[in-house]
């Protein structure tokens, strides 16, 4: 897949980028990462779903979508007329699910990719996430991969023991690509409620507390693995998001800064083109991987 520039946006921070037409044009970008789709449509978590941290923010959305029918019909005909990508991020409980999810969405015109996010429950293994571990990574990536002639990046989550290995895993089962990272488990507590802060008790720690984590993961993975790399994880401004390109990343993606300056994202994009005028810069390819020893 082939992107005009670097900057996409995260998935579950930008909808399914129809929501963000107005305020910039979105046609500017790389690429966008839908919210995480389901088979079934999914009310999510239980309220609250949000709270801020220090340097960050926790999230417990539950993956509420539409729904993979629904996503269909409403929201690729629409992307059908952009010009940019829309890669759309999938989720599942079981092998099944993903498996389904893919074949479903496979060859509908306005989808140019999918995003799998093996950070989810896997139900039959006793809640731990797919990606937590090489094998079941290769599982679910083996499944998607037959079932979908799509470009496919795999997210992979924090919460493991070996990213590398876990990496490696997904590469080896036929992934295009590897988004990372995702959200790091965390919780905060209420003291005057004298209760947990969210819902689900436990959330994703997002923004720029976990970049020097994200920024790690990505310069191990990519001095590894030979797989164009999407990294993600507390970039908020051009200097970030370089930095992860110089680590090995051939793209970025935007995601808990938007929040805070909707503008993000075009104001990287903006930053980066600055960076290389200044450096006699003619190809962003120069940079990637540029700072790995």
């Amino acid at each position: 897949m082939l992107l005009a520039n670097p900057v996409m946006m995260a998935s579950g921070t930008f909808g399914y980028g129809t929501e963000y037409s107005h305020p910039f044009d979105i046609q500017q970008l790389g690429a966008i990462v839908t919210k995480g789709t389901t088979l079934l449509p999914r009310d999510g978590n239980a309220q609250p779903r949000l709270t801020e941290t220090v340097g960050g923010l926790l999230n417990s959305i539950g993956l509420q979508n539409i729904g993979a029918k629904a996503l269909i019909k409403e929201k690729a005909p629409i992307w059908a007329d952009w010009r940019l990508p829309v890669i759309v991020n999938i989720a599942g409980e079981t092998i099944s699910d993903y498996s389904k999810l893919a074949s479903m969405l496979d060859m509908v015109v306005g989808i140019s990719g999918l995003e799998v996010n093996i950070s989810c429950p896997n139900i039959k293994a006793g809640g731990v996430e797919f990606g937590a571990d090489p094998r079941s990574t290769a599982t679910v990536v083996a499944a998607v991969r037959a079932a979908t002639s799509l470009p496919l990046l795999i997210k992979l989550t924090p919460n493991t023991g070996d990213i590398v290995e876990v990496a490696a895993a997904a590469a080896r089962a036929g992934a295009d690509g590897l988004s990372l990272i995702n959200t790091l488990k965390g919780m905060a507590i209420d003291i005057n409620k004298r209760r947990p802060s969210l819902g689900n008790i436990t959330g994703g720690l997002s923004g720029p507390a976990i970049k020097p984590v994200a920024l790690s993961m990505v310069y191990e993975v990519a001095s590894s693995v030979d797989l164009p790399i999407v990294g993600c994880g507390g970039i908020t401004c051009a200097s970030d998001a370089i930095e992860f390109i110089m680590a090995g990343a051939s793209a970025v993606q935007i995601g808990t800064a938007s929040f805070a300056n909707p503008q993000a994202p075009l104001d990287i994009l903006e930053g980066i083109g600055k960076f290389m005028i200044k450096e006699g810069i003619e190809d962003i390819a120069e940079l990637i991987g540029i700072a790995r020893c």
